[in-house]
């Protein structure tokens, strides 16, 4: 069966992706730049994804949602990332916000949050990661105790993409210590409560266009309500759509990767050098040959993941698979495509440093390399 035939897509998403195409290309290029020379979330970027229909993917049509399959959001995503990264990440992780609420969550905080994640009047943000937790999230240390009727907050989350701008938050945090990840509960709830304090973004190597900063919980208190998910359901919730971000971000490098050989094999048929052209060089011609089979086995990859994702299988070996393998060429083979352009290579004219950048930060997103090798050598040697 060929993973990428389009006939396995349904129409639906193909009109997501032609639409995510056509608006990264409109109107993401000509500003990307500008927010990553600027370090700051791409606000008008999130906005002008709501008005095309981009940030409800995972949500039911009945709540006016696009209802991608995985594959169709894997495909929308990896069109955005061709374009920039950092916007398609910040998409990544408010979609699957929505979606977990429009699946998930009581009348009380659908009514409440959903219409605005699924039309962008409200930006999601996902709270797991903190300071000395990251790959081990069972070990997360932010305390919610019950007070009455109330719930108190505190500790501190990290690398929390949105987190400068989000209007909604999707908090992990430990209700009883002494049941280990089965402690750990979720809340959703508004970002500019009491007791919420949020640090400027962090100064990164890139992709600052995420927003990521951390957020501190000073005895904010929450409602009853507030309560996403019970104790012992909130790890089990977390855990469960790794695998899928996992795919997510294979998709997004296959984006990044794709622009990169695009750019190169231009330029270096055009550029003019010994007597001919650069692309009648042997060794140029092989470099770019290379980079063509490491993106070809990275889209196969990418969709089979999805597919068996989609299908309601454990994904967790075809995904970290994917995420270990996608990340590692993306970065040396955007690299290449750099190095085959010469000094050329390296301004910023042109999206490549900034897929440079981004390419780093993918092997620390939803899970670090050295977690995908321990997914895969469980596999062989437990």
């Amino acid at each position: 069966m060929n993973l990428l035939d389009p006939k396995l897509l349904s129409e639906s998403d193909h009109r997501s992706i032609q639409r995510a195409h056509d608006w990264a290309v409109q109107y993401v290029a000509e500003r990307a730049e500008t927010w990553e020379a600027e370090r700051r979330f791409a606000s008008e970027a999130f906005k002008s994804a709501g008005e095309h229909r981009l940030t409800g993917l995972l949500v039911p049509t009945a709540d006016l949602g696009e209802e991608l399959s995985l594959t169709g959001l894997a495909r929308t995503l990896e069109e955005i990332a061709s374009v920039d990264f950092a916007v398609a990440f910040t998409l990544v992780c408010h979609n699957n916000l929505a979606g977990a609420v429009a699946r998930n969550a009581g009348e009380h905080l659908r009514s409440n949050f959903l219409p605005g994640l699924v039309d962008g009047s409200s930006l999601g943000a996902f709270l797991l990661t903190e300071p000395d937790v990251g790959s081990d999230a069972a070990a997360i240390s932010v305390r919610a105790a019950q007070d009455g009727d109330e719930w108190i907050l505190n500790g501190v989350k990290s690398w929390v993409t949105n987190g400068t701008e989000a209007d909604v938050l999707s908090v992990y945090a430990q209700t009883d210590e002494a049941l280990g990840h089965k402690g750990i509960a979720t809340f959703l709830f508004e970002a500019d409560r009491p007791g919420v304090i949020r640090t400027p973004p962090y100064e990164l190597l890139g992709g600052h266009g995420l927003g990521a900063n951390s957020i501190k919980f000073d005895n904010c208190r929450l409602p009853q309500e507030a309560l996403f998910m019970e104790a012992g359901e909130g790890f089990h919730a977390a855990m469960e759509g790794i695998d899928i971000a996992r795919v997510l971000v294979s998709a997004m490098c296959c984006g990044m990767l794709r622009t990169s050989l695009e750019t190169a094999t231009t330029y270096v048929k055009d550029r003019k050098a010994f007597g001919g052209r650069l692309a009648d060089l042997q060794s140029i011609r092989f470099q770019l040959a290379d980079v063509a089979t490491d993106l070809e086995a990275s889209r196969l990859l990418t969709f089979q993941a999805a597919k068996i994702a989609q299908e309601g299988l454990d994904a967790s070996i075809a995904a970290a698979h994917a995420k270990k393998f996608c990340t590692r060429v993306t970065e040396k083979g955007i690299a290449t495509c750099m190095q085959v352009m010469g000094a050329n290579g390296a301004k910023r004219d042109h999206a490549l440093p900034r897929h440079l950048a981004a390419s780093r930060l993918t092997h620390y997103v939803d899970g670090a390399t050295e977690i995908q090798d321990v997914v895969i050598s469980r596999s062989l040697l437990d």
